[in-house]
């Protein structure tokens, strides 16, 4: 006989697989055999029809194409007989689902075997059912399964309530078909069916309020009676798992419970008593306990407020974290996390176990107990958890040295009692793991130094101390180095001295050798040399004895394969050697940054930089954006962090950078009244030609344009203004003057009003830009509290660009007002309105408030 013929065995065709010793030996099996089936379904050989189906679930199994053989299913269903229809119902099984089209063939098979009067075959029409049931079956079939919810042998009634969850989440509408049948079903003293009518209980009471409610009046009672029945049941061999009676009817119990007590204070009370017996009684030294108890809490912490079975249920979730059992732990954490909203005070108990977690060897736990040991920190216990999770960095493995130094630094950040705290701890991460520090951190770190000059010098002399022990940390010397070059002064002349302290001696020459080892430190990046260079650059001018050294250590870089830091060599060298008269001024100590503009950038609000020139803002080493410098000073691209405003000595930079004498000589008589004659050196050098007159009025001449007859030179008296200042580098071409145009005019509106604060938006428009809208938004107290720590921050979908620039205070006094401008380009202008999310975050005697609206009344046409 052909080995490969239809008839066959199974086993046959198994083995011969096997058998194979290549894929190519195998495919040619499998392809040699559904040649053979084919060849028998076109033959319409009923004998073997059964054997072919079940050698096409094989080959189905193994990851070749069946579909040829979807038709013989429907055949086999068909068959009176049960042999045939078992193997034809199993086959519709694995080898259809509920997205073919002919599954709707096999409708009107399925409820000629409901109504079969062999209950083996309902069971297998209901299995079937269950698992592929698509809508359209599930509306033509629900009848017969409702019936059959109350058929007499308790293996029908089980198949047709997991039948009946899959119609209702099908077609949820059908639910109410089952409510009543579903409840008949809680009284069963079947194990099996009770477990099935529980889950069908649950899920009609998830897809109808209506059910939910009728489940609650009628059916809490009796279930509660059933739970305690089950817990205090005596030994049972055939429920019996790890000495505890069907854990999984314990667990769909508890599940139902939790629904029904949701939001319900009387059905609450009515199942207190149970669950404390369970969660008490239970034992939790094997599996099938933690199970039960891991429900019990959830349904405790799910139903309405009981203070002390919540208590208990936190208290467990305690012991979990104990357990051996690493998936235990872990969704012990994971329900103690959901358990903060609900007790936090029950969970802050555990804080010592919880933080024993962090140190576990398994990283989930690690992560999972980090982030819950974040969600505990308050003002409270900031510092004892701070100093917890520094030690533990020091001996942390490399893999979670990030996450943890960035929950650190953010909780050190949220919760610091006090700057020289919050200066201590970062100090402390920064030694430890300074490489794992973001940029937006330290960034940070720097501008609140900046806003505590009391500390700046207990700052500059820890930083100079942790420096000599962790050099190989880069964000902790990029933090040493800026602030060595703003404070060097107080470094060595040991100013500020604090109690806690001990005195240090420091020379200068120590503060330029500490420098000088970060520029030439085989770790250091571009960043840190840069940041380098303009901290010598601030001591030559802080120790005027160490300029010579200074200035060989940044001519070393003027050979530099880097770009920056050979135009950072070589202009800073020019600044030491020829401008001395303006070296004082480019490196005056930073200005006092401001922690609420920091902050809002950060947040994203802001913009990152204020600028009104319309040029991209400078990106500095310390990460803090600021205006432009004075233009005269950018000729040479002197952008140090410390570049004062433009002032009257503007003049003297000119006779500085380019080597002329701008005094005014006197008028000669007879002469036409000229302009200064700083005007005209300027203009005879770069060979413009010969000035005109000038007019009375005209202040607004381009200081290097070139001028017709007509024309008129700007006075020097003039030039002393950045705008001024800022034409020096605008080409050569005419620049007439231009009288503004503030377009049509815009009502006022009120964007945002509550009982304490009301926001009034003006508007201007550009004629030339009628994309552009500059909003001057006047914030209004309407209380008599001051608020602090004034923040208003918006957001606007693609379509429009948002420039926000800062507020004219970040305090609000009472019953007052403040001022803030922005500016909003509409893309879509005509097309679409501006709208925008808006929110004001504040303090009211220390209290944070939270204010957040949507603005959608802009006038139109902006």
């Amino acid at each position: 006989m052909n080995p490969f013929s239809s008839g066959t065995r199974l086993s046959d065709m198994i083995r011969a697989i096997r058998a194979s010793k290549t894929a190519a030996e195998e495919r040619a099996v499998v392809r040699k055999e559904c040649a053979a089936i084919r060849a028998s379904i076109n033959e319409n050989d009923q004998d073997y029809r059964h054997r072919d189906l079940a050698k096409l679930m094989f080959i189905h199994m193994l990851g070749y194409p069946t579909h040829f053989g979807q038709m013989e299913c429907l055949k086999l269903i068909a068959s009176p007989g049960f042999p045939e229809k078992r193997i034809g119902y199993l086959g519709l099984m694995l080898l259809l689902d509920e997205r073919q089209e002919v599954l709707m063939l096999v409708t009107n098979s399925l409820k000629q075997d409901l109504n079969h009067t062999n209950q083996y075959i309902v069971g297998l029409a209901l299995c079937a059912l269950g698992n592929i049931c698509s809508a359209e079956m599930a509306r033509d079939l629900a009848p017969e399964v409702e019936r059959l919810l109350q058929f007499r042998d308790p293996n029908i009634r089980k198949k047709a309530a997991l039948c009946a969850i899959r119609i209702i989440r099908k077609v949820p509408d059908l639910s109410e078909n089952f409510i009543n049948p579903s409840a008949a079903l809680l009284k069963e003293k079947h194990h099996g069916v009770l477990i099935t009518g529980v889950h069908l209980c649950t899920e009609i009471c998830k897809v109808s309020s209506e059910a939910l409610e009728y489940f609650r009046k009628k059916c809490t009672e009796g279930l509660v009676k059933t739970l305690r029945d089950i817990a205090n049941s005596p030994y049972s061999p055939e429920y019996d798992v790890a000495g505890i009676t069907d854990p999984f009817l314990h667990i769909r119990l508890l599940k139902l419970l939790r629904v029904l007590g949701q939001g319900d204070a009387e059905a609450s009370d009515c199942m207190n008593d149970i669950l404390a017996q369970v969660a008490s009684k239970t034992e939790s030294n094997k599996n099938a306990g933690n199970a039960i108890l891991y429900e019990c809490v959830q349904t405790i912490m799910s139903i309405e407020e009981n203070g002390g079975l919540r208590v208990l249920a936190i208290n467990i979730l305690g012991k979990f974290l104990s357990n051996r059992d690493n998936n235990i732990r872990y969704v012990a954490l994971n329900m103690l996390m959901r358990s903060l909203t609900v007790d936090s005070q029950a969970v802050q108990r555990h804080r010592a176990t919880i933080l024993e977690c962090v140190k576990d060897s398994d990283a989930s736990i690690q992560k999972r107990a980090l982030e819950l040991i974040y969600l505990l920190v308050n003002e409270n216990n900031v510092k004892p958890l701070a100093k917890e999770l520094i030690e533990y960095l020091e001996v942390s493995e490399q893999d979670f040295k990030g996450d943890l130094t960035a929950k650190i630094c953010s909780i050190v950040e949220k919760f610091a009692p006090e700057k020289i705290w919050y200066i201590d701890q970062m100090l402390k991460v920064l030694s430890e793991a300074g490489t794992y520090v973001k940029e937006d951190v330290w960034h940070a770190l720097i501008v609140v130094i900046t806003n505590a000059p009391d500390l700046h010098g207990y700052t500059v002399r820890a930083l100079y101390r942790a420096l000599h022990t962790s050099f190989e940390q880069e964000t902790l010397v990029r933090v040493a180095i800026w602030c060595i070059g703003e404070y060097a002064d107080l470094l060595v002349n040991n100013a500020g001295m604090l109690d806690l302290e001990d005195p240090i001696t420091v020379t200068e020459s120590d503060a330029v050798d500490v420098v000088e080892t970060a520029i030439k430190h085989h770790t250091s990046d571009v960043t840190t040399k840069a940041m380098s260079l303009i901290a010598l650059l601030k001591i030559s001018s802080r120790f005027p004895s160490c300029s010579e050294r200074v200035k060989s250590i940044i001519g070393q870089n003027k050979g530099s394969f880097v770009l920056e830091l050979q135009q950072r060599s070589l202009e800073f060298s020019s600044v030491i050697q020829k401008h001395q008269n303006i070296r004082s001024a480019l490196v005056e100590r930073m200005p006092v940054l401001d922690e609420a503009t920091f902050s809002g950038r950060r947040a994203g609000s802001l913009p990152a930089a204020v600028s009104t020139s319309g040029k991209s803002p400078l990106s500095i080493p310390n990460g803090v954006a600021k205006a432009a410098p004075a233009p005269l000073v950018d000729l040479l691209d002197l952008g140090s962090d410390d570049t004062p405003a433009p002032t009257s000595s503007s003049n003297n930079f000119l006779q500085d950078l380019l080597g002329i004498d701008l005094t005014q000589p006197s008028a000669q008589p007879g002469a036409m009244q000229p302009s200064k004659a700083g005007a005209d050196i300027l203009m005879d050098l770069l060979s413009i030609g010969a000035p005109a007159p000038v007019q009375n009025g005209s202040t607004n001449g381009d200081l290097l344009s070139i001028q017709d007859n007509n024309a008129p030179i700007a006075s020097m008296d003039t030039i002393s203004a950045p705008s001024s200042m800022m034409d020096l580098l605008d080409g050569f071409g005419p620049t007439p003057p231009k009288s503004e145009d503030k377009g049509p005019a815009y009502p006022s509106i009120v964007a945002f009003e509550s009982s304490s604060l009301k926001i009034e938006f003006n508007f201007t428009k550009q004629s030339e830009n009628p994309q552009t809208t500059d909003i001057v938004a006047n914030f209004i107290n309407l209380t008599p509290n001051v608020y602090t720590d004034f923040l208003f921050q918006a957001a606007v979908p693609k379509f429009l660009q948002l420039h926000l620039d800062p507020a004219s205070s970040n305090s609000l006094p009472a019953n007052g007002n403040i001022k803030q401008t922005m500016r909003v380009t509409n893309s879509q202008q005509g097309k679409k309105p501006i709208v925008m999310r808006m929110r004001v975050g504040y303090k009211i005697n220390g209290k944070d408030v939270l204010e957040e609206g949507q603005i959608n009344n802009f006038p139109r046409g902006l």
